[in-house]
């Protein structure tokens, strides 16, 4: 269970990274809350998780579905470069999560 946790956690952080965006350097009020809102959550799920998994593999799993859902979408809904180079290094990513998943056996 705690890896979904986790899991919903680094959804919540991909929230609040976009969600920078649309806030324009937190200027904008509605963005703004919903940035703070999906922040605290995704702290609180990942406080939640570590409870249950050991501190470096879940700030890691977590940073990395962050970066990976981030990057994904900065390329779809921002126009930025989806070149094989950053497509690459994005499934990278991928891999490391899932690496630190599958040597956690099952904790």
């Amino acid at each position: 269970m705690s890896w979904v946790v986790l899991f919903i956690a680094g959804l919540f952080e991909i929230a609040w990274a976009i969600g920078l965006e649309y806030s324009d350097g937190l200027s904008e009020p509605l963005p703004t809350v919903g940035t703070v809102v999906a922040l605290i959550i995704s702290m609180v799920l990942l406080a939640r998780a570590v409870q249950d998994l050991p501190i470096g593999t879940a700030y890691a799993v977590w940073t990395g579905i962050g970066a990976v859902g981030t990057a994904s979408l900065g390329i779809v809904l921002f126009d930025e470069p989806a070149t094989s180079a950053r497509l690459l290094f994005i499934s990278v990513i991928i891999f490391g999560i899932v690496g630190l998943h599958l040597v956690s056996g099952g904790h």
